[in-house]
């Protein structure tokens, strides 16, 4: 699920918000990255979850309408094509969805009963929920095609939703297109012939991954004097106390990585920083970081100072 971008940018967080309070407990800090890194599974869990509370809470209206008094024909005979989906029924009976969604303790909807109620509301007088009943298409693609597209258009984009999980962890600002993305990327390649096989994705693509995550972090916080010796003479033209924190803290990792992770090829490390720096920091970041970076490799190459291994990684 993850890459490396959005790991340098977990790590780019943590350092800052040390910084900020003054923190120098490298474990406890490092613990709090990893934690940060892991719940991103417990967010993809809380979004899937939406989709089956969705389906299950219609589903109970629908049963007491037909109970009522006085039933109207279309209480005792409604359109049940949104419960009977096949995506959505496959959801609600994946057992290793089940599984997880009790081990992580994922809970938050059965807290907040409100928050699905509004996302079916805006589901069910969505023109996509609308046609979708009135269509008398009935086959698994037409099913998938109005799911991938109701969490993509309603779902994903309600505000309310994006605020609630803001508020529930602050640190799923920034993850939460990577998992919605994820989820339907995953809805999308699902066969009617394998429809239980979706669970939560591997976070790391590899146990390198992980070890990158940790040796940057580690790597940049304990040699971040000598890291910055290393670019502080070469800004001549830029005043060091104006340069913003989260450009200083760019700027060591990526020289970090220059330095003490020979696999890592310098336009891979350049090009990842540029664009952490078009997202999060000042609009003349990349411009800076760019000019400072390609001045460093320049010197390095000149001095040897790079131990590159591999092929076309200088």
């Amino acid at each position: 699920m993850l890459n490396r971008r959005h790991i340098r940018v977990k790590i780019l967080q943590t350092i800052y918000a040390m910084h900020q309070s003054g923190s120098e407990e490298l474990e406890k800090e490092e613990k709090f990255l990893f934690s940060s890194l892991e719940s991103i599974q417990n967010l993809y869990l809380i979004m899937v979850s939406v989709l089956m509370e969705i389906r299950r809470k219609e589903e109970e209206f629908l049963e007491i309408a037909a109970k009522k008094h006085l039933a109207t024909e279309k209480d005792k005979n409604p359109n049940k094509k949104f419960i009977k989906n096949r995506v959505l029924v496959s959801l609600d009976k994946n057992n290793l969805l089940a599984d997880n969604l009790e081990k992580f303790k994922i809970i938050n909807w059965k807290q907040n009963d409100d928050m699905i109620l509004l996302l079916l509301e805006e589901t069910k007088k969505s023109k996509l929920y609308i046609d979708y009943l009135a269509s008398k298409e009935n086959s698994f693609e037409d099913d998938k095609q109005f799911v991938a597209k109701l969490f993509e258009e309603v779902i994903a984009t309600n505000d309310k939703l994006f605020d609630y999980l803001e508020d529930f962890r602050l640190t799923w600002v920034d993850d939460i297109p990577l998992v919605n993305t994820m989820f339907l990327k995953q809805l999308k390649t699902l066969e009617e012939s394998n429809l239980f096989i979706l669970g939560i994705p591997t976070l790391y693509k590899d146990a390198e991954d992980k070890d990158f995550a940790k040796d940057l972090f580690r790597k940049t916080v304990l040699n971040e004097q000598d890291l910055a010796k290393e670019y502080l003479d070469r800004t001549p033209n830029w005043d060091p106390e104006r340069i913003s924190e989260i450009d200083t803290i760019m700027l060591k990792m990526a020289i970090c990585e220059f330095l003490r992770f020979p696999s890592i090829p310098i336009k891979v490390t350049i090009n990842e920083y540029l664009e952490i720096a078009k997202e999060y920091a000042t609009p003349k970041s990349s411009i800076f970081i760019n000019g400072i970076l390609d001045n460093l490799v320049k010197e390095y190459q000149k001095t040897n100072k790079l131990n590159k291994t591999g092929r076309g990684l200088m």
